[in-house]
């Protein structure tokens, strides 16, 4: 593949999102708008896993680059657009223009709504808790059970931290402090060896005040593993300021069927930031207990029984050069228990079961 293309196709599409603006700019209204942002963010790692050696690797840590605009229609109404793709920083490899959240949508009095590709509500109710998110070190090693940067209903069957295609959001306004947010993924895929068509719903609500966050989620798969079967996610998370520290906490249920029974593990993870001038010191700690039930299967890095557990450790630092561009700095540390393999859920590092595995990163962000 021509590692190219894809940013041959970026090029071509900013210059025709460019003429078109500028071609329909005086038959517009004023309040028309096109902006383009992105994220371009790495780090020079030091990754060490007992069963893998040691390496040193530059990561890339979802940098993005992406295109939105508006259009107001009258009457409170608003038209939505959104182009967002990923930017591989590191090697240049497997960028796409359009792979993560890209919608088009209408916004009133009454919410929004919107078709496309886009991170779930369950997803997005707590990853800002995370100031790792999203680096090597984020908290969805453990919690979530993985990664789906982009995923549909068949590709990735474990994870309740995805960004989902062909799927229909509602936000609502906002109503004393609180909002809610609701998703469902459309049942068009099949999966051919049991004619089984998954679907997924997720939703979230959160009230914030003054700084304070509360939320809570619930993710629903259904026949993610079997015709006949339900997984589901639930958590709650609460974020709290108090003057330059903020601490932040969440629990996590989750739970699968499966052929040979039920799967059920508990999670938890706590985090802090503290802000000292153009600096920031940061921490994170989850815990995933063993999982529970008579199911014989693993789901992701998820498995029934004794010593099925791990805990994640990281600490960090972030100094901002800038509004735009910060120095970032983490360690981060996976000790998973006898018969537990979690692994880091972006940038794996090889993770054999029963070892340990830890990440140090030095690393620049820079935000447009």
């Amino acid at each position: 593949m021509n590692i190219r293309t894809p940013f041959r196709q970026a090029a071509l599409a900013l210059a025709l999102i460019t003429g078109f603006a500028m071609h329909t700019g005086a038959h517009a209204q004023s309040s028309d708008s096109l902006t383009l942002y992105g994220r371009l963010n790495t780090g020079l790692e030091y990754v060490h896993a007992q069963s893998g050696g040691s390496v040193t690797r530059l990561s890339n840590y979802r940098s993005v680059l992406g295109f939105r605009g508006e259009e107001r229609l009258g009457d409170g109404l608003k038209a939505l657009w959104q182009l967002e793709g990923s930017l591989a920083l590191d090697t240049g490899a497997g960028s796409s223009f359009t792979n993560r959240d890209t919608r088009i949508g209408l916004a009133g009095t009454w919410g929004t709504v919107f078709a496309g590709v886009w991170t779930l509500p369950y997803t997005s109710a707590t990853s800002g808790f995370d100031p790792f998110y999203p680096t090597t070190a984020g908290y969805m090693a453990l919690m979530g059970n993985g990664s789906a940067s982009i995923s549909d209903n068949v590709q990735d069957t474990h994870s309740f931290d995805r960004r989902q295609v062909n799927q229909l959001q509602y936000w609502s306004p906002a109503w004393a402090g609180l909002t809610a947010r609701m998703a469902y993924a459309v049942n068009e895929e099949t999966v051919a060896s049991t004619g089984a068509k998954p679907s997924l719903a997720s939703g979230s609500i959160t009230y914030e005040l003054d700084g304070l966050v509360l939320t809570i989620a619930i993710e629903r798969h259904d026949q993610y593993q079997a015709k006949g079967t339900a997984d589901l996610g639930a958590k709650i998370g609460a974020s709290v300021p108090w003057g330059a520290l903020r601490l932040s906490a969440i629990a996590e249920r989750l739970r699968y069927d499966t052929s040979s029974g039920g799967l059920t593990r508990d999670a938890w993870y706590l985090s802090s930031t503290y802000r000292a001038g153009p600096g920031t010191v940061k921490a994170g700690y989850s815990r995933a207990a063993d999982g529970k039930g008579a199911s014989a299967e693993r789901i992701g890095a998820l498995r029934s029984g004794a010593d099925t557990g791990a805990s994640q450790f990281t600490v960090g630092y972030d100094h901002e050069l800038s509004r735009r561009t910060t120095l970032q700095a983490f360690y981060s540390q996976i000790d998973n228990q006898s018969r537990a393999a979690y692994e880091f859920a972006i940038n794996g590092a090889g993770a054999g079961t029963g070892q340990r595995i830890s990440a140090l990163s030095f690393g620049l962000r820079h935000q447009f």
